[in-house]
């Protein structure tokens, strides 16, 4: 009960903004729980009346009022329409205001975990799978959604509505209200180590999710290379067993999560079979009524829904535990690296690495020493075989990471000093991986900053991606597909490139950024990047040597090692 308790408090910060819908929320559930058991509370005294009988005294109304007015049968289906409307609008209210404050949270989590995870470093994304990501950002939170539209609620309604007709069943006989209390309490034992069996489940089952939305994220955003190396039936048999597992785990939780019910009606049986044999004792003494009888079996099964209900719900809200353990597993990643104070203002005039050591994990280092100088209106090239430390150099420049040992500096202050995005707001890099979005090409090209048009054709004009956008249906406002698929691949690289340009950044970075255009192309991209050189601080990474011809400078690095610097004429 503790878990559940602690469950609710994490969220109730949420409900902010959403008293009055909670609290209407609340009264509408109590007004259910009254209707309840007013339905049951009317039981005994109608059958008495029907079967001739003077029903016991009851604090509400007199029944021989009723009769001697001849206003009975009127007044009593008036009471129990009555009874049932009630219920029936309190439960509509209670799930519309629930249901309410449950998107709403879902809309703020959602919006918090996004925020959150765009914060964390690149380490963060690293080591979490996007799949898993995008699971727990949908189906945690969207199991979260249920909890809070429809547990809260649920919870207070059922428990009220046992406690009154509890009361009821002690007011019409409390010898047998209390074999039946005795019998209810049993039921939690059992029941107890199936919750522990389902929660365990329930993690294993979020995990499994996962596992199959990442493996889907992957097979969708590689599924050109899946179709050129006939991969169709590797991926297949690879999500095939990772379905099947997901199943398999379902059926053990269904399997255990199901005896909640059998030993329910078991338990329940056993309880009513004890009241009948008494019953059938006093009613044969005259000691008991055959409406009263009736009246508190009828409270008896009217308690056994609730409580089943009861029990169902604290099943059910493992999963929603599990979901708010793996959510703020995220919202608790603490950034690992911190911002400066400073705004980084042009103009940069050089960018220094002195010294510079830095490993992704503890065992490798990616760089070991590496001093460099980028200063203005000068093209460095860096060159070097796959892992040799010219990506790392990159990432280290727009702080995607930090330095292990070492320092870098912007116009001789600590990188460190600055705010991230003001040393983002003053970079632009195009690199192999390009990304096109599901938008119009003036959106994608002016991505992240103010849109311009004629701006934008500008730097569509200097990528030399003008020619092909202005012969599209919608020229600069054609919509593009999800990864750019109705471009080519030199197509979608200029679009990148014009995206760079339009930033007119101080430092400027090509990482591969012309290895999917034809030589003629490139030639002309060349003759581009010498125009932008003034003012600029041009990094060239290139294996190419048509590329490298570009440099002022060129640096070779291999094994995370400077081993020539060639300055060129």
């Amino acid at each position: 009960m503790r878990t559940i308790l602690d469950f609710f408090k994490k969220f109730f910060p949420y409900i902010k903004g959403h008293y009055a819908s909670f609290a209407i929320a609340i009264c509408a559930s109590l007004v259910v729980a009254a209707c309840t058991a007013g339905i049951t509370y009317l039981l005994e005294p109608l059958l008495d009346t029907l079967s001739g009988k003077t029903p016991r005294a009851n604090p509400l109304f007199s029944f021989d009022e009723l009769v001697q007015n001849g206003s009975l049968a009127l007044t009593m289906v008036s009471m129990i329409v009555g009874v049932y409307f009630g219920k029936s609008v309190g439960t509509y209210i209670q799930a519309y205001f629930m249901n309410l404050i449950g998107q709403d949270i879902v809309r703020q989590m959602r919006d918090r975990m996004l925020s959150h995870m765009l914060s964390l470093e690149m380490a963060f994304f690293n080591k979490m799978r996007g799949g898993e990501l995008i699971a727990r950002i949908t189906n945690d939170i969207g199991i979260i959604r249920s909890a809070v539209s429809n547990y809260i609620t649920e919870f207070i309604r059922e428990s009220v509505t046992i406690i009154g007709l509890v009361a009821i069943t002690i007011y019409q006989s409390p010898k047998y209200a209390f074999v039946c209390l005795v019998v209810i309490p049993l039921a939690m034992i059992p029941i107890n180590l199936i919750i522990k069996k389902i929660k365990k489940y329930s993690r294993t089952i979020q995990e499994k999710n996962a596992d199959i939305t990442s493996k889907l994220n992957e097979i969708f955003n590689n599924v050109e290379v899946i179709k050129a190396s006939n991969g169709e039936k590797v991926e297949y048999q690879s999500f095939y067993t990772q379905n099947m597992q997901f199943f398999k785990i379902n059926m053990k939780a269904v399997r255990v999560g199901e005896l909640t019910t059998p030993i329910m009606e078991l338990l329940g049986a056993i309880m009513l079979g004890c009241v009948v044999y008494m019953a059938i004792i006093d009613i044969s003494q005259n000691k008991l009524s055959v409406a009263q009888f009736s009246s508190f079996v009828g409270a008896l099964f009217f308690i056994y829904t609730p409580l089943k209900r009861l029990v169902n719900l604290y099943a059910q809200m493992q999963s929603a535990i599990v979901a708010s353990d793996r959510i703020f597993e995220i919202l608790n990643q603490k950034q690992q690296i911190h911002d400066g104070t400073l705004r980084l203002n042009p103009p940069i005039n050089e960018i220094t690495l002195k010294d510079v050591h830095f490993h992704y994990n503890a065992d490798v280092y990616a760089l070991n020493g590496v001093s460099i100088t980028f200063a203005k209106n000068k093209i460095t090239a860096l060159v070097g075989k796959s892992g040799s430390g010219k990506s790392s150099i990159i990432n280290l420049i727009l702080r995607l990471y930090d330095a292990s040992n070492g320092e870098i500096y912007i116009n001789n202050q600590p990188i460190k000093d600055y705010t991230q995005k003001s040393v983002r707001d003053n970079m632009a890099v195009v690199t192999q991986r390009i990304f096109i979005f599901r938008d119009s090409i003036l959106n994608n090209v002016a991505y992240g900053g103010e849109i311009d048009e004629k701006r934008a054709i500008e730097a569509l004009k200097l990528a030399h991606a003008w020619d092909f956008v202005a012969a599209m249906s919608e020229g600069i406002h054609t919509i593009l597909d999800e990864f750019g698929t109705n471009l080519s691949g030199g197509q979608r690289q200029r679009i990148a490139i014009a995206r760079a340009i339009y930033k007119n950044p101080e430092v400027l970075i090509f990482d591969e950024a012309t290895s999917a255009l034809d030589a003629q192309t490139e030639e002309a991209i060349k003759e581009s990047i010498k125009a932008l050189r003034k003012d600029k601080i041009i990094i060239i990474v290139a294996h190419r040597p048509s590329t490298i011809e570009l440099a002022d400078e060129v640096i070779h690095l291999r094994e995370g090692q400077i081993i020539k610097k060639e300055q060129k004429a």
